[in-house]
């Protein structure tokens, strides 16, 4: 046997007990951690390969379950599709939070929360997420769909709601001026991103690292100018 290829002997050894590895855990799980073990799986599949060369052999792979304990979960691979996003805006509307939990002045909460939109709407893998959604479609109408929901039509929810509980407006107007605000202060940035103009932000979006990912002086005088005539409610 020679020694040249004992090296590589020994390197595919240590990736089969790796997998052997996973494929343990991945039998432990039960429920609801499986699920979301899946879940986690499945978006970097999709992510890596996108919709059309993802399968759900290599999502199962990837958790390190079988295809029996995957199918119990989801049916079809479209199903497996819109519960990864589902999920990703789980994780995104966490990260996002509410205006008020930023500050308690209300231009600043609606600054730091339309900066924290934008960080988080240009991390890379939300950039790929958007992409992929794009990419899909028109074979898949009601993904797109559930990607604007969860991206954008939630948090202008977040805002508009925030904004008429703060200052003297009604639902409609309070809805307009949200949309309005994360449009100019996000979406221009957004599509430079996704055309490759600008890069991404590459590291995890944290709320210590928003001054040096988005352009907050830039916002708060954008923000600042929207909201000056505005009565705030006596509350």
């Amino acid at each position: 046997m020679s020694r040249a290829g004992e090296p590589q002997r020994q390197g595919e050894q240590r990736q089969g007990e790796q997998r052997r590895g996973e494929q343990r855990r991945g039998e432990q799980r039960r429920g609801a951690e499986l699920r979301r073990h899946i879940l986690f799986a499945a978006k970097d599949v999709f992510l890596e390969t996108g919709y059309e060369r993802a399968s759900m052999d290599a999502v199962a792979a990837r958790a390190g379950t079988s295809k029996r304990s995957l199918y119990a979960h989801f049916e079809s691979k479209d199903k497996l599709f819109l519960a990864v996003l589902d999920f990703v805006r789980e994780l995104y509307l966490r990260r996002l939070q509410t205006p008020d939990a930023y500050a308690t002045d209300p231009v600043q909460a609606v600054t730091l929360f339309c900066a924290r939109f934008q960080q988080l709407i240009v991390w890379e893998p939300q950039v790929r997420t958007c992409r992929l959604s794009i990419a899909e479609a028109e074979q898949l109408p009601g993904s797109s769909a559930a990607y604007f929901d969860g991206m954008f039509a939630s948090s202008y929810q977040r805002l508009s709601d925030y904004l008429a509980g703060r200052y003297v407006m009604d639902q409609a107007a309070s809805a307009a001026l949200a949309e309005d605000l994360l449009a100019r202060t996000a979406l221009p940035r957004l599509l430079r991103t996704l055309l490759g103009v600008e890069d991404p932000v590459k590291d995890s979006p944290e709320e210590a690292t928003l001054a040096q990912d988005v352009d907050l002086a830039a916002i708060r005088q954008l923000v600042s100018g929207a909201l000056a005539d505005r009565a705030v409610t006596a509350g």
